[in-house]
């Protein structure tokens, strides 16, 4: 398929969803879409029926993406300059404009398109180079005044993205001041919003066991997992990672959520994590939560020294019991494995 001969005089669809101004309703997908598609039949543009997994569907192109976000500048010895384009269709999109496959697009307003002022210049640059870019809710044109009022908007629309992302900051920055968990809680808590971390029913006795298991100094991570495996321990539900295709998609890909197994790295994650003992991290640094502490802080504490010692297990979960197990040390400093072999127990080491 000839993409330059077949769609070179129709449009395309631009519409982007800011995760950082989620409420906003005029930045909605079905709003901007709508908006385009109406602005398109007065208009009399003709939308190509153009279709491309990861990219758009019946010529519409949504992406999701944080609304202000620089990325870095790097100088070429040539004397160019780089700078990555961190939203793929979009930049698929300049791509195909720049090669004369579509006519143009059409998008609600200059924020809508772009992000910051490096994302301006290459919109700028499209249109200098004659690519048909429309905008429903303004009409910029052709000379110092059009040049100007364009300018203005981009100044508004970066502007505009700053706040948000500001707004958004300091709405987390006031809830941690708060005591708040503006995050997800480990496994043993439910999450009903950032002042409401209740202790799961379910989990929370196991999670605590945790901590008292391996204070004793007596269990590896490894057998600690297999024994909460036993006991039915699993992570908190949630959503498989999506692939970069889902992630490209137009539509929301609305996948069930699933608990798993855990294992040794889960084990220590939940042993080092300061939230049972009602704290919060913050950067690099810890503060008070006001959720329900799950362990005392002295068990922490000891836990911690036992994580730091390297200790070696007693307890084998699935393996047979061997009275010499981690006591027998070749002088390179490797412990003696047991096993059996026609009834009997024998120890080996893999001596360096």
């Amino acid at each position: 398929m000839d993409m330059k001969k077949l769609f070179r005089s129709q449009y395309l669809i631009y519409a982007r969803k800011s995760s950082d101004d989620a409420d906003n309703q005029k930045n909605s997908i079905p709003y901007q879409t709508g908006q385009c598609t109406r602005s398109a039949n007065t208009s009399e543009l003709p939308v190509a029926d153009f279709t491309l997994e990861g990219f758009s569907k019946n010529g519409i192109i949504q992406e999701r993406h944080t609304a202000f976000k620089t990325s870095d500048i790097i100088f070429q010895k040539d004397g160019s300059v780089r700078y990555t384009i961190e939203r793929p269709k979009f930049q698929q999109l300049l791509v195909y404009l720049n090669q004369g496959h579509f006519a143009g697009v059409i998008c609600l307003c200059w924020d809508r398109i772009s992000r910051n002022d490096q994302d301006g210049l290459l919109i700028k640059q499209m249109i200098d180079n004659n690519v048909d870019i429309r905008f429903v809710q303004a009409n910029y044109a052709k000379s110092s005044s059009g040049a100007l009022h364009m300018d203005i908007d981009g100044m508004f629309a970066t502007h505009y993205s700053r706040v948000i992302s500001e707004k958004v900051k300091a709405s987390y920055a006031k809830l941690k001041s708060e005591g708040r968990c503006t995050y997800i809680a480990p496994i043993g808590y439910l999450d009903l919003g950032s002042d409401n971390k209740p202790l799961d029913p379910e989990r929370s006795p196991l999670v605590k066991r945790l901590f008292e298991q391996y204070a004793t100094g007596n269990w590896s991570l490894v057998q600690l997992a297999k024994w909460a495996n036993q006991q039915g321990l699993t992570t908190k539900p949630s959503r498989p990672k999506r692939t970069p295709q889902e992630m490209l998609a137009s539509e929301d890909n609305e996948r069930n959520k699933v608990c798993r197994p855990v294992n040794n790295k889960t084990i220590e994650n939940i042993l080092n994590n300061p939230f049972y003992i009602g704290k919060l991290k913050d950067g690099d640094g810890i503060i008070d939560g006001i959720h329900a502490q799950l362990v005392d802080t002295s068990l922490f504490q000891k836990v911690q020294r036992v994580l730091k010692s390297k200790h070696v297990s007693t307890y084998y979960i699935d393996q047979p019991f061997f009275r010499f197990r981690g006591l027998l040390k070749c002088k390179c400093g490797r412990s003696y494995s047991p096993y059996e072999k026609k009834g009997h127990s024998y120890y080996r080491c893999r001596c360096k």
